[in-house]
């Protein structure tokens, strides 16, 4: 196996056509096509609104029209993952008609299919230096937005690669029975306790307790949280992973996740740094993290590069033509007002959310080489999306070496022990 090279970006919230070749975007390409693999999470649906928009959606319906599927490929990206909390904005029939029209586009489709068993199963490029392996998951969703399994009997259920986890709060035993009270008070887990005294539920282990079915609490010296990822889903993220490894030289696995460790958006949840490290130790050779609309730390983790967050490629999530009446009921309206009236009311005429935020449209890509399986060489381009310009040009990107984004980024990255310099403008990964 000779030298391989990867180029990376994280979501690509696209609505509209490229204008053509805007001012960056030939130094853009460029640094993107020094990849064999060239990665973007496409963060839409992709259709000509032929379905109706689910009763849930990822946050906003996004749908996009098929040809924004060119635009990424002019842009020189050869490999996509789906699994993101907008998947199923437009229900099962979103999802299959996104997916028929990628593949009429020819791109590998990571993260999301028909059936449990699509949806994880790793999906392959072939290149002159080699074979790449793709594995997508994703972490931020509702229940109904994981595929099923099938059956012996029963068809599978479309939907996106989850990777579940589950959180427990720590607090001091005092703490904990002044919970007991509470509970006690309002029957929050009248029904539950009931079961469990008739069997039908395990009882709960000695120094832990239930508020409710969602929130879990443990005894401990002192108040916290902790996240671990679902056994299942890592079991069968591993077994993708060793087929993967079989079959292709390299293996990439993304995830898309929002949660955090505690109270900060740049820090990566506990489950989603054990999810990444348990990949490497499966085998995996690199995984690229999106999710949060920022950049997150880079760790470099038995010399194999995790990226916990790229951030946004494209933001254009004020720019969709319509979306369904449940995005104007969110903000207390009727769905008769029109686009600007909805956006101008959910960002109060300008002054908060993604669009409104400096940071949001601050990112950075990825190039990488790796020479016999070791990584030799990891560069970062600073990007940014025309923040506050017009919509017409407003979420593009462009590198933007002045901004402090890869300032940022090095600060982040020390806890794990990431050394980066900056270097003609480009960060340098020292490995």
């Amino acid at each position: 196996m000779g030298k391989m090279k990867c180029t990376a970006a994280g979501d690509a919230m696209m609505f509209r056509r490229l204008p053509g070749a805007y001012d960056g975007f030939e130094e853009l390409q460029k640094f993107i096509l020094q990849g064999d693999f060239r990665l973007v999470n496409l963060e839409t649906t992709v259709h000509r609104f032929e379905t109706f928009g689910n009763a849930l959606s990822g946050g906003s319906w996004f749908c996009s029209e098929p040809e924004v599927l060119d635009d990424l490929r002019t842009m020189g990206f050869n490999i996509l993952t789906t699994a993101n909390n907008h998947a199923l904005d437009y229900g099962y029939a979103g999802l299959e008609k996104t997916l028929q029209y990628i593949q009429k586009a020819g791109f590998p489709v990571a993260g999301t299919g028909m059936s449990l068993a699509d949806a994880s199963a790793p999906v392959y490029l072939d290149t002159l230096q080699g074979r790449f392996a793709l594995i997508a998951g994703c972490s931020t969703m509702t229940p109904d937005c994981m595929a099923g399994e099938q059956t012996r009997t029963m068809p599978g259920r479309p939907g996106l690669n989850g990777i579940r986890f589950h959180t427990t709060y720590q607090l001091p035993k005092e703490d904990i029975e002044t919970m007991r009270r509470i509970a006690a008070q309002i029957g929050i887990n009248g029904a539950d306790d009931i079961s469990r005294a008739e069997g039908y539920l395990p009882p709960l282990p000695e120094g832990k307790m239930m508020f409710g079915k969602a929130l879990s609490f443990e005894e401990s010296v002192k108040a916290g949280k902790t996240t671990h990822v679902n056994s299942a889903d890592l079991k069968r993220t591993v077994k993708a992973i060793e087929e993967a490894k079989f079959f292709a030289d390299y293996v990439i696995v993304s995830m898309h996740s929002h949660e955090i460790k505690y109270i900060s958006k740049e820090e990566p949840a506990q489950f989603f740094e054990e999810f990444c490290h348990a990949c490497i130790d499966a085998g995996a050779d690199a995984v690229v993290g999106t999710g949060p609309h920022l950049i997150r730390p880079i760790e470099i983790y038995k010399c194999k590069p995790i990226f916990y967050s790229l951030g946004d490629f494209v933001l254009e999530n004020e720019t969709m033509k319509k979306v369904p009446a449940g995005m104007f009921e969110k903000q207390g309206l009727t769905g008769n007002e029109n686009m600007k009236d909805m956006y101008e009311d959910r960002s109060d005429h300008g002054k908060r959310g993604l669009y409104y935020s400096r940071v949001m449209f601050e990112a950075f890509m990825p190039y990488w080489e790796v020479e016999d399986g070791e990584l030799t060489k990891l560069t970062l381009m600073p990007i940014e999306l025309h923040y506050g310009q017009k919509r017409s040009i407003g979420g593009l990107p462009s590198p933007k070496y002045d901004a402090g984004i890869l300032e940022r980024l090095i600060k982040m990255s020390e806890p794990y022990g990431t050394k980066i310099e900056i270097e003609n403008g480009l960060g340098v990964v020292k490995l």
